[in-house]
């Protein structure tokens, strides 16, 4: 969605914070992918963190967005639920990495000898 927006921009926005917003924004998902695919809670954690930089750092070029007349109204109005809620859902996820009851090995009953 942010990319279609920005491709409405005059080439110096696209350039300026376009550009940048793009970047931070799709940076968010990759990062989190990233640390998927790594394998280990300690790694998946990291990428998490970064995706969460990510999000701020998105928000930053949101706001420069819109005190720029480059976001109209609705345009915030629409965006600002979705960037809203995945700050929480960020944290709750990075809270949940090695906490997962489905991936903890299980240990053997123990057994009276």
């Amino acid at each position: 969605m942010i990319s279609i927006v920005v491709l409405a921009w005059s080439p110096f926005a696209r350039d300026t914070v376009g550009k940048q917003l793009v970047r931070a924004v799709d940076s968010i998902g990759a990062n989190i992918a990233e640390g998927t695919g790594r394998g280990t809670f300690a790694d998946n954690k990291r990428f998490v963190r970064i995706a969460r930089g990510s999000l701020n750092e998105s928000k930053h070029w949101l706001r420069r967005a819109f005190k720029r007349d480059l976001l109209s109204a609705k345009q915030v109005r629409d965006l600002k639920p979705l960037i809203d809620e995945l700050g929480p859902k960020l944290n709750a996820y990075l809270n949940s990495i090695g906490h997962d009851s489905r991936l903890r090995i299980r240990q053997a009953p123990a057994t009276n000898n």
